[in-house]
């Protein structure tokens, strides 16, 4: 689905040169789930950003199918990410003074060929919730609607950056489950960034990064449940 050829990232400030990326080639399969493993500095981030199109690359090429995405515009690679892309990031982003079904709606709204709202709504545990507001949700849930949202519009690619950045083992797990759920059920590719080797155990392949470089891919033969991972 997604590969990158000798991609790299640099940095410029002044005379002072910063590479986040050192010759990354990776190939991302179609309906895998990805987890990519670092401390931070270590490039886990950049290399999230260039693939989804929200950072250029220095050189190299990165392509989605049959499309090269470093030689799209930038208006062109925007439309790009609204066709194809879904993100949850660690803060949950949602409206204060729309609903449940309001939030998400929005991702719908936007997509070619989107999702039932209410049936997403059911996968992710939040029915009951439908008509309530963010204030009124707990951490773990308002992420469950980040992730409603995202998959709303029915994307090929969701994105995480530390989806459970800001929440604790119980809540994490949760938003996990689902994640992994929707990875098997609706055939989602899943990209997850993280520094919490636990969830590692959930991938079929694990990317792990040092100074900007990959050193090392992991193919999980078993992947563990979700509320089974080792937590820390």
């Amino acid at each position: 689905m997604i590969t990158l050829i000798d991609v790299s990232k640099i940095y410029r400030s002044g005379e002072v040169e910063t590479a986040a990326l050192k010759n990354i080639n990776l190939t991302i399969e179609d309906g895998e789930f990805v987890v990519i493993l670092g401390p931070s500095g270590s490039g886990k981030s950049t290399l999230l950003n260039v693939i989804s199109g929200l950072d250029t690359v220095t050189s190299g090429t990165i392509t989605f199918r049959d499309h090269e995405l470093t030689a799209l515009s930038e208006d062109e690679m925007t439309q790009f990410r609204r066709e194809h892309l879904g993100f949850i990031f660690q803060q949950y982003n949602l409206l204060q003074n729309l609903t449940v079904y309001e939030n998400v709606q929005i991702g719908s709204d936007i997509g070619k060929n989107p999702l039932n709202i209410d049936e997403l709504l059911g996968k992710v545990g939040l029915t009951p919730a439908r008509d309530k507001y963010p204030h009124q949700l707990s951490g773990g849930e308002q992420q469950r609607v980040s992730v409603a949202r995202s998959l709303a519009k029915n994307p090929d690619i969701i994105f995480c950056d530390e989806p459970t950045g800001s929440l604790d083992e119980q809540n994490s797990k949760q938003v996990l489950k689902v994640l992994q759920e929707l990875n098997v059920e609706y055939k989602k590719t899943v990209v997850v960034i993280t520094h919490n080797t636990g969830i590692a155990e959930m991938a079929d392949k694990v990317i792990k990064m040092n100074s900007g470089r990959i050193v090392e891919v992991i193919h999980n033969e078993v992947k563990i449940k979700a509320q089974d991972i080792k937590w820390g």
